[in-house]
Parts: structure tokens; sequence; C-alpha cells
């Protein structure tokens, strides 16, 4: 009744005679069917991509190679509508993880290198998972130089003497650890490829792992076993071997390398200093940088100028085609992320200190208590999501201390978010706090300069444990209240140590009272202080207009959200309090 292709069983209904069908393949990204069990029909309902010409995409290919040491290599072969899988350009397009793998199915920068004219491989090297655990720790401490690469060269070679690549149009492309796995292409085995596309890849496997933030701590032993442990020397040395930042000299391939500036993971500096090291030895290379990306490209139109800079890069040098002519949108965003490399600085580790500041003096008799109601509109992934949400304060007392209990709830598709701190009702300082949405819940414990807790998501529980040269303030509502109890005024400028949950480590903020305006929202009209809250070593700032009439209340924000939530702009306005 759907035709060919993985069935996946979805919603269902409670007598389950009504089910959710969907139905992919490596040339149909999908379509959903209602499947009727008392009556046995199947109805078509939608498809998530209707306008993608289905008949233009490429068959997929399982395939297996042999590496240099006998190690079979499981991998998928992509070979452009049309053509003789002969003497053709060739992309290798390893995987993100790397503890991940390619499966058989559809996947979009497949079947766009595919449709641009180049086969296309995807090797499931060593350390990919689904193959077994011996062969998920066969890749340990193999990055670089190592099998993993190996793997991913030998597959290139694989091609050549199959017969289907021309060896001297032979491209590398990735992202993440894919990105890593083409810079370490470019470095260590200079002759197999003729370019190279690195997409938030890290250069520098040390400069990677003293990013991990310390609340990571499962991660970081993760990273010690299958990477290698920066506190051992000998490892340290063997990691930096492995590093293709240390042998930028030896890349003679033009390469483009594609950055989000919020990314978490792979952090811009990752990207710079490649960039910056292979412009120092006049090499060609290109650098697009998205300012309002993460870990990967979510917006569409971003995604598009992405796409469109590859294409442009590799077809002059490996021969692919490219599309000409673009929609003026998708030209001026591309070039407004297109860095000119001559400009590039590294910039140094920020000497900003809490010193350089006044010192924030909170007033906890400021607070009043009750209730106002918001509304917040969130725009992610090309999506808007709206909330309505209510902000609580109410005064408490605990163990023998007086506190205030801030309470803030949210409805969401995803479930209802409630947010509840209790902090000082002098300082304003956070003594407890517990965020629930779903079954995924976190407890944080301040006490002076550090926060202790866990987050626990289903059978995952991850500890949090962080420290701070000083006090900090928790955000979201705990911060908000407090600014407002700020002697606010045009040009006053302060600094707060903030707690951020996805940070994972407590950040200095700059705040700034820049001006007055007058404000609309659903609540009315208000004449508001505009006050800018902004990490000093960098990142999105938050805006916040306060009613300028004690005690301040809140009337608008607007946030950049994290690279982890999938970056976008959340609006916040007061509805009624």
């Amino acid at each position: 009744a759907v035709g060919d292709g993985d069935i996946y069983l979805g919603s269902r209904t409670r007598d389950e005679m009504l089910h959710l069908v969907t139905v992919t393949s490596d040339v149909d990204p999908g379509a959903a069917y209602l499947l009727n069990r008392r009556t046995g029909e199947v109805t078509f309902l939608f498809r998530p991509r209707p306008n993608l010409p289905r008949e233009h995409l490429a068959r997929v290919q399982p395939v297996r190679y042999t590496a240099r040491d006998g190690m079979e290599i499981p991998a998928y072969l992509t070979v452009p509508q049309g053509a003789e899988a002969r003497g053709l350009p060739a992309i290798i397009l390893p995987h993100g993880g790397p503890w991940a793998r390619d499966t058989w199915g559809y996947d979009s920068f497949a079947q766009f290198l595919a449709n641009r004219g180049f086969a296309v491989l995807q090797p499931n090297f060593r350390g990919s998972t689904g193959y077994g655990k011996a062969f998920l720790n066969a890749g340990n401490r193999e990055w670089g130089t190592g099998a993993m690469q190996h793997d991913i060269t030998d597959g290139a070679r694989w091609l050549v003497q199959q017969g289907i690549a021309d060896p001297a149009r032979i491209g590398i492309m990735g992202g993440s650890y894919g990105g890593f796995a083409t810079l370490a292409g470019l470095a260590f085995t200079p002759d197999v490829y003729a370019a190279g596309v690195s997409i938030v890849g890290p250069s520098s496997i040390i400069t990677l792992l003293e990013s991990i933030p310390p609340y990571w701590e499962p991660i970081i032993r993760i990273f010690s076993v299958r990477v290698g442990d920066l506190d051992v020397p000998a490892d340290r040395e063997m990691l930096q071997a492995q590093s293709p930042l240390y042998s930028a000299e030896n890349i003679r391939a033009p390469l483009l390398v594609i950055q989000g500036a919020n990314d978490p993971r792979v952090k811009k500096p990752e990207s710079d200093q490649i960039v910056i090291a292979l412009r120092d030895l006049g090499r060609d290379v290109e650098y697009l940088v998205a300012p309002d990306e993460g870990h990967g490209f979510a917006n569409r139109i971003n995604r598009i100028a992405m796409f469109a800079a590859i294409e442009r890069f590799l077809a002059p040098r490996l021969g692919g085609r490219y599309q000409e002519d673009m929609p003026d949108e998708i030209a001026e965003r591309l070039a407004s992320h297109l860095v000119d490399v001559d400009t590039l600085r590294l910039v140094p580790a920020t000497t900003v200190s809490a010193e350089d500041f006044a010192p924030p003096v909170f007033d906890g008799s400021a607070v009043r208590p009750g209730t106002l109601r918001y509304t917040t509109n969130m725009q992610v992934m090309g999506q808007s999501l709206e909330l309505a949400g209510e902000r609580t304060v109410e005064a408490a007392e605990v163990d023998g201390r007086r506190v205030w209990w801030i309470i803030e709830t949210a409805r969401t598709p995803m479930g209802a978010i409630a947010d509840s701190t209790l902090v000082d009702a002098a300082t304003l300082a956070p003594i407890r706090r517990v965020q629930r949405q779903g079954p995924a819940v976190a407890e944080m414990a301040f006490a002076g300069d550090s926060v202790t807790g866990r987050i626990q998501a289903g059978p995952q529980e991850l500890p949090i444990r962080a420290r701070a040269d000083g006090g900090m303030l928790a955000d979201g509502a705990p911060l908000h209240i407090a600014l407002a109890t700020l002697p606010l005024a045009t040009g006053y400028t302060t600094a707060v140590r903030l707690f951020e949950l996805m940070g994972g480590a407590p950040k200095l903020h700059r705040v700034e009272v820049t001006g007055t305006e007058t404000v609309t929202v659903p609540a009315g009209e208000f004449d508001t202080y505009r006050v800018e809250i902004q990490p000093v070593d960098g990142g999105g700032a938050t805006v916040i207009w306060y009613e300028r009439a004690a005690p301040h209340r809140l009337i608008r924000a607007e946030a950049t959200l994290p690279a982890q939530a999938g970056g976008g702009q959340a609006t916040t306005e007061l509805v009624e309090g």
C-alpha cells in the first residue's frame, strides 16, 4: 500500500485501531499515512517536503571495503543519477559524533552533492556505533593520525581502485567530527584530497577538550577513555600530534571553513585558529561565519546560503556543477556571512574582571510580592512558538531565613515548565532552584561562590558542579527581579556573575542602562529604562525594558536563545499584573 522503504509506526489511538505510519527511503525523505487496522485501509496524509523533486534523487548503495590492516569498513555510496560510476569527481563525507553512524536512507548532504555531479562515500569508520562493541572500541585514541582517519583515507583510495573516482578530483567534507576528519585528511594525507569543507570542525583536540564545561563530567570521562587524557603528559603529546592545527603547513588543498558564532561544542576559535594559520601560510582558505548559529545551521536562509557557498567552492576545484543565480535574500545572507580572512584576528582571553565595574548593590526590600502574566514568542529554526506564562513572587521563611520565593510557569506544546527559586530576602543571592519540564528536572544548590546539583532526564543523571570568583545570580526570573532593584538610571553600569544551566559555568556579564524608551505591550504603554546585559567575553546580548516607576516591573525582554536550544530569538511581553 505504501511502496518500498523503511516503515515506522508512530502515534496510535487508545484502541490501537488507527496508526500513523511513516515511510522513508534513500530517495524519499518520508510520507505519512493513516492505517485503519479495522478496515485495512491505508490513507495518504502528507509529505514533510512536498516540493522536493524526488525523481531527481540518487540511489544509495551499501558497500564494504577492506582497510589497510584488514578491518572491513561498511559505507554508503551515492552515485549521481544517470551517471556512469567511472572517473567521477567524488566527496568523502565522514559523519559527526564520532560515536554515531550513517544509515541507509535519505541524506540531504549526500543527495545535494550527488545532484551536483559528485559520487559520495559515507564511511562508517571504526569508532562508529551500530557494528558491535569491538568495532566501536577499535576507534579509541585513533583520531587524526590513527585508524579512524586511515579508514576514511582507505575509502577514498577504494573509490579510485574501483574506477569510480578520478584521483585528481577527490574532496572531503563533514560536520563536527566530520569537520575534524576533513582537516585531518588535508593535513595528514595531502596527496589524497583536492579540496575540503570543514563545518564546525575542531582543529585542535587539545583546545577542544579544554573547552568542555566542567559539569559535563560523564562526557569528560568518555573523552579521556576514547580520545585521550589531557592530564597525562604522554596523552597530551599524542593529541597534539593528532591535531591538524599543528600540521597546518602540510595543508595544500583549498579549504572552506564554516562556523556558527555561538557554537557551544566546537567554539569559534577552533575555526579561527586554523583559518589564520592557513592564511599566514599563504594557502587558499575561505571562511563563512553565521552570527546567529550554533553547532550546525538551523535557520533556513542560513542553510541555503551555506549550500550555495559549498557548491561554488567545490565546482571550480573538483569539477562539479553549481547554480549560478540565487534569490537576493540568499545572496545578501551569503555576502554577510563571508569573512575577509585578512582581517581575522584571534581574540585573546578576556582580561575584564568584576573589579573593573562598580559592584552591584541589590535591595531585596524593593521586591514586591504578586503575580505578573507574560507572553513569550520564540523564533526557533524557522518556527514561531507562542508561550503563555506567569511569574509569582512570594515572601517566605525557610530554615529560619527570610527568603523570596520566585515561581515561573509556562505552558508549551512539549509540556508545562515550572521553575522555582529561593533567594535571600535581603541580598537576592540564590539559595536553591528546581527546574522541571516533563520528565526532566534540574536541581541546584547555591552557596556563595559555588553551585552544585544534578540534571535528571529519564535514567540519565548528570552532575552540576561550578565555581566562580565571587557570588553569582541565577539566570531568568531571579536575574530579572534582582536587576530591577538596582539604582537604574541612564548611564548606570555594573557587572554580575550569572550561572546559566546550559552554559554550565558562571560568566561575568556587563549590565548597562542605555537610555529610556516608550514601549507598547499587551498590558499597555509604558515609560521604560532600556537595560542591556551581555557577556564580557562576547556573545548575544539580552535587552530588558523596565518600567521607570518603582518597583520597575519587567515590561519587555528580547533574548538570543542558546545554541544548545537551537538558537533563535525569544521576546517576552507583559500581559497583566
